[in-house]
């Protein structure tokens, strides 16, 4: 069994103190059935900081006695065992009615070590506010399969879904900035939490970093592991399902759009789309004409998300793609209707509809002669993708020759 504590001098100890007052950070160690190693952990952490709390996540053996030997920390106690998603959440709570902006997290089963504390309060004052992985090292013989196969597994599909690269997604080891995360609501209760508020956490655009540290894992015979390696990676692995279906749904065309029209930031990047020096003039123009032809064929609410996946599919530019298509916002989308109209008209000879520009024209006007409208429209589309491609084309050739 490895050894806990240390003879760490008084005056060193009150300036880890000092530093964890200061950025109002405590050490946060929740624990199921884990009585063998707890006070150890905790002896250990209080060498660095006296700002603990103990989430009991209804543990049924000697813990909650063995918690009453210390009465100066922090202590949330419940009877019934929920999971450690949900004791971490119950920490940030508990951190934050306590005045605390952070929490470092560490394992109650010996894995981690208290002396890599002071590395996690100098990452947060080198960088700032984020949350801090502790990332293990693997390839040490110690580690068993099990463990390993799920890291990398896990690792995959965090890179998937917020496009990070971290070497340990599984860690327990953490510095989590709480003040960040008040108003996020999660829905997961157990071991897969760990993942939601790490992906979740990415995806609102809080930082995620990472600092190596030192771990210890007990001989076969003396571990103690509350993962059920069926149930719990099978709950991992459908929290992912999710997680990548929100990703490629919503997460990745929201970044996409943010980028596009941040701070009224689109005038600027037509223009440096359009000067792209490694794009032929004929490819900007399609993309351009492609992203008119789709913003006014008659798929109303699936334009942007049919159009993308095409315009990726013909490796068209997909920022002048989006920027082209948005020639149905609201103010154009009367007159594109009417033009329609009109364009429906010479196909549908003495049966035409009749519409002046005048009339209230709306979308509900589309339910007068459908038929007239759909025809109208996609005419519309050809020609005015085709007119504004040729545009582009003859523009950017001008200002090529200048």
């Amino acid at each position: 069994m490895r050894g806990f504590g240390n003879n760490m001098s008084l005056p060193v100890a009150a300036a880890y103190q000092q530093k964890f007052n200061q950025h109002k950070i405590c050490v946060v160690i929740p624990t199921y059935n884990n009585a063998a190693t707890l006070p150890a952990v905790i002896t250990d952490v209080l060498q660095y900081t006296t700002n603990v709390l103990v989430v009991n996540d209804g543990s049924t053996d000697d813990t909650p006695q063995l918690l009453q030997n210390f009465s100066h920390i922090h202590i949330v106690s419940y009877a019934k065992n929920v999971g450690k998603g949900w004791a971490l959440c119950q920490a940030f709570k508990a951190a934050r009615k306590l005045g605390y902006d952070y929490v470092i997290t560490i394992d109650s089963d010996g894995q981690h070590f208290a002396s890599d504390l002071p590395l996690f309060v100098a990452k947060l004052e080198a960088e700032g506010p984020a949350i801090i992985m502790g990332a293990r090292n693997m390839q040490q013989e110690s580690v068993p399969g099990k463990s390993s196969f799920g890291n990398k597994f896990s690792n995959f599909w965090f890179k998937v879904e917020t496009g990070i690269n971290c070497p340990d997604t599984q860690t327990g080891y953490r510095l989590y900035p709480i003040a960040l995360l008040d108003k996020m609501r999660f829905f997961t209760r157990k071991y897969e939490f760990e993942i939601e508020v790490l992906v979740r956490s990415a995806w609102k655009g809080i930082t995620v970093n990472w600092i190596p540290i030192k771990v210890y894992y007990a001989p076969k015979e003396e571990r103690v592991s509350h993962f059920r390696p069926f149930k719990d990676f099978s709950r991992i692995s459908v929290l992912n399902t999710v997680l990548v279906l929100i990703t490629f749904l919503w997460i990745k065309p929201r970044n996409f759009f943010r980028k596009i029209f941040s701070s009224g930031n689109w005038w600027k990047n037509l223009n440096d789309q359009l000067s792209e020096p490694n794009e032929t003039n004929a490819r900007k123009a399609a993309s351009v004409g492609f992203g008119v032809f789709m913003g006014i064929v008659p798929i109303w609410g699936f334009q942007l998300l049919v159009g993308i996946a095409l315009a990726v599919l013909m490796r068209l530019n997909k920022v002048l793609f989006v920027i082209a298509a948005n020639i149905s916002i609201p103010p154009m989308i009367p007159l594109i209707i009417f033009l329609s109209y009109k364009a429906g008209a010479y196909w549908m000879g003495d049966k035409a509809v009749s519409l002046n520009f005048s009339d209230g024209i709306n979308l509900q006007t589309i339910k007068l002669n459908l038929t007239q409208y759909i025809y109208g429209s996609i005419t519309l589309a050809i020609v005015a993708g085709v007119l504004f491609g040729l545009i582009t084309w003859a523009l950017l050739s001008l200002k090529k020759r200048k």
